[in-house]
């Protein structure tokens, strides 16, 4: 990930909240980011593993498998988070500049805000 993108955002004029926000988006983009790259790594060990068809090797994958699912979680976990930063901060901000407390869109348009995704299944 590149830090001069979070730096643009931040010289748009925003104050020292968005300045936070850019530095808490930054961090859990980072720390993503290594995890999906941990993962990587893993579902490559855990294919090789399986290839080679040695009971060790299939037995490593048991354990290998079970921190790749903690790791999804965790991932998972810091999206969770981040939304609900920038929900918070997309509130504060709408609560500043308009009275009905109404969460708006760049374009002025009423945003939907705490409605859940659906997922299938």
């Amino acid at each position: 990930m590149d830090g001069d993108s979070f730096s643009g955002m931040a010289n748009g004029g925003g104050g020292p909240a968005d300045g936070k926000l850019i530095q808490t988006f930054h961090k859990s983009f980072v720390q993503v980011q290594s995890l999906l790259d941990q993962n990587r790594m893993l579902i490559s060990e855990i294919n090789q593993n399986h290839e080679s068809r040695a009971p060790g090797n299939l037995t490593r994958n048991v354990g290998l498998i079970r921190e790749l699912n903690n790791n999804i979680r965790r991932v998972v976990g810091l999206y969770a988070d981040l939304s609900a930063s920038f929900a918070r901060n997309a509130a504060d901000a709408s609560s500043d500049g308009d009275s009905s407390g109404t969460l708006r869109s760049s374009d002025g348009r009423a945003a939907a805000a705490g409605h859940k995704r659906l997922r299938p299944g």
